[in-house]
């Protein structure tokens, strides 16, 4: 393996993902890719979280502000109930609504990730599922958590590691990929392009 550290450029605005990165030791530069993501057509839930995080790695990459021999991170993750792909629901009736649908019962959480190595151009790619079991909260519990904006702006209406933690009780899989982003794949990927993740605990670049 390469023994030299490359910058590793988060291309999402997810605060989630870098404050995962960052607990990881890793200090990602972010580049915000802008990508619509409403342009994936009819895929299958796993396959629109991949098609996405592809996207994102694919426009970032070709930023003028990425550093040369970057490798650059797409990622994307939507929530799977009743075989639908469920992003970011946007309103709070939309909110509301998927939270009614989902309350004691089971989702799949899928989160692509899609890595470029800009130094030999490179991909690898990988989408991690995790098991979601939600509680059965009451239309109180809804209406207050909705009333707090969080659940607005992330795929599937829920959060485990903010308010909506207390809403789900239990998980089948990785933790870190309800989140957002696998830690262990992504050292899994880093390792296939050549590279040393802990050479990027070294890497901490403000």
């Amino acid at each position: 393996m390469t023994t030299a550290s490359p910058v590793l450029v988060l291309g999402s605005a997810s605060p989630a993902r870098l404050a995962t990165l960052r607990s990881a030791g890793v200090e990602p530069l972010v580049v915000v890719s802008g990508v619509d993501e409403s342009q994936v057509g009819d895929l299958a839930p796993a396959d629109v979280a991949g098609a996405l995080a592809r996207l994102k790695a694919q426009a970032v990459a070709a930023r003028a502000e990425v550093p040369a021999g970057a490798l650059v991170l797409g990622c994307d993750s939507v929530l799977e109930l009743d075989g639908q792909a469920l992003g970011k629901p946007g309103s709070p009736e939309e909110a509301s609504r998927r939270w009614r649908a989902m309350r004691g019962r089971t989702g799949v959480l899928h989160s692509g990730h899609s890595l470029h190595d800009t130094a030999t151009g490179r991909v690898v790619e990988a989408t991690v599922s995790t098991t979601v079991h939600f509680a059965d909260v009451t239309d109180d519990e809804i209406e207050a958590y909705v009333a707090t904006g969080e659940p607005l702006h992330v795929a599937g209406a829920f959060t485990i590691d903010g308010l909506g933690g207390a809403f789900v009780s239990g998980i089948e899989g990785d933790h870190h990929n309800v989140v957002g982003l696998s830690l262990p794949r992504l050292r899994l990927l880093v390792a296939e392009l050549g590279h040393s993740w802990t050479a990027l605990w070294s890497s901490a670049r403000h």
